[in-house]
C-alpha cells in the first residue's frame, strides 16, 4: 500500500514548515485564487449516456429539387447517411489529501474551498480540450476537420504573423461570409478569443465607440459584444501551446495553438458525451489520518459539424 501525498495546510506555497501558516488567533480573511471562467459548456452539443464507451451522431446529406415531366415516373433521390462517433476519454480526476492534524490547527475552513478548486481544475480541462480539438480540426480539413457526407470542412483564415486590429476584424467578416456561404445559421455563432486579442479589439473605433455607450459596448468599461454578428467571448484556454500539456488523453487534444487569434464556432460544431457528470467526494482514511478529496468526470469530446469551425490564425 503506497503512502498518500498530503496537502499540508500549514505550509507556505507547499514547502517548508508544515505549521507556518497556523495562527494562535484568526486574524484575517482567506485569500483564494480567482475563479477562471469556463466558457465552452453552453456552446457545444451535449449528450449524456448511462453506459457504454461512445455515442453515435447520425448525419444526413442534402438532396435536390427538380421539375417533373408529366407522365415521368418518380423513383426517389438517394439521401446519403453518415455518422460521427464521440468516444468517452478515461476518467479525469483532480485530488488532494488533507491531514486531520492540520485541519484541527487551522484557523479557517478549507474543505469547501478545496472542493471548489478541484472541480474548477476539471472545468478548465473541459474548456481547453474542446478549444484544442477545434483548432486541430481547422488545421486538418482532410482528416479531423473533414465534413461527413453532405457537409463542408473546417478551415483556417490566416491574418499574418503580427496582424493589426483592422486585419483581425477583416478576418471576422471573412469568416462570417464563409459561414453564410455554408448555410451555417446566424443564431448560435460565437468567437472565442484570447484576452490579448479581446483587449486589442476593444480599442477599435469600428467596434466600440470611445465617447458613448451603444449596443455593441463602450470603450470606458471595456465591453464588446459582437463582431460581424458573432458573439465575442474571451478565454485564457485558447492561445496556448498544448503539445507539452500533461493533462491530455493520449495526443487527442495536443496542438500548438499559441498563434491562434480566434476560434469561430457554431453550437453544432463540437459535441460532448458525458458518462459521468462532474462530481466531488471526500473520504476519511483512518490508516493515514486524513481526508482524501477527489473531483472526477468522465466525458469525451469530438467534431460533429466541422463546417461550423473557422480558426483565425496569426500565420503568414
Amino acid at each position: 500500500m503506497s503512502d498518500a501525498t498530503p496537502t499540508r495546510i500549514g505550509q507556505v506555497a507547499g514547502a517548508g514548515d508544515t505549521r507556518a501558516l497556523f495562527l494562535k488567533l484568526f486574524s484575517g480573511e482567506v485569500l483564494t485564487v480567482y475563479d477562471a471562467e469556463c466558457v465552452m459548456k453552453n456552446h457545444v452539443r451535449q449528450r449524456t449516456i448511462s453506459s457504454g464507451k461512445s455515442s453515435q451522431f447520425p448525419t444526413f446529406a442534402g438532396t435536390v429539387a427538380e421539375y417533373h415531366t408529366p407522365g415521368a415516373e418518380i423513383t426517389g433521390n438517394v439521401i446519403k447517411h453518415d455518422e460521427k462517433v464521440i468516444t468517452i476519454d478515461d476518467l479525469l480526476i483532480a485530488h488532494t489529501f488533507v491531514p486531520r492534524i492540520d485541519e484541527l490547527m487551522s484557523h479557517y475552513e478549507v474543505r469547501a474551498e478545496y472542493s471548489k478548486r478541484l472541480g474548477q481544475a476539471l472545468a478548465q480541462t473541459y474548456d481547453r480540450n474542446l478549444l484544442s480539438m477545434a483548432v486541430k480540426a481547422a488545421r486538418d480539413p482532410s482528416g479531423l476537420g473533414a465534413g461527413a457526407e453532405g457537409q463542408d470542412d473546417a478551415e483556417v483564415i490566416n491574418v499574418g504573423t503580427s496582424p493589426t486590429v483592422d486585419q483581425l476584424v477583416a478576418g471576422f467578416y471573412s469568416a462570417a461570409q464563409k459561414f453564410d456561404e455554408k448555410n451555417i445559421p446566424a443564431e448560435g455563432r460565437v468567437a472565442i478569443v484570447s484576452p490579448a486579442v479581446y483587449w486589442a479589439m476593444v480599442t477599435s473605433d469600428k467596434l466600440v465607440n470611445r465617447d458613448y455607450v451603444r449596443a455593441n459596448g463602450d470603450y470606458a468599461s471595456g465591453k464588446m459584444w459582437e463582431v460581424a454578428g458573432i458573439k465575442i467571448i474571451k478565454s485564457n484556454n485558447l492561445a496556448v501551446d498544448h503539445t507539452s500539456d500533461t493533462v491530455d488523453y493520449g495526443t487527442k487534444y495536443q496542438v500548438d495553438a499559441s498563434d491562434t487569434a480566434a476560434v469561430l464556432l457554431h453550437g453544432d460544431a463540437l459535441g460532448t458525451v458525458k458518462l459521468m457528470e462532474l462530481a466531488t467526494e471526500a473520504e476519511w482514511d483512518i490508516r493515514r489520518q486524513g481526508t482524501l478529496m477527489v473531483a472526477k468526470q468522465a466525458v469525451g469530446h469530438g467534431i460533429l459539424r466541422p463546417e461550423g469551425i473557422i480558426e483565425i490564425r496569426k500565420h503568414a
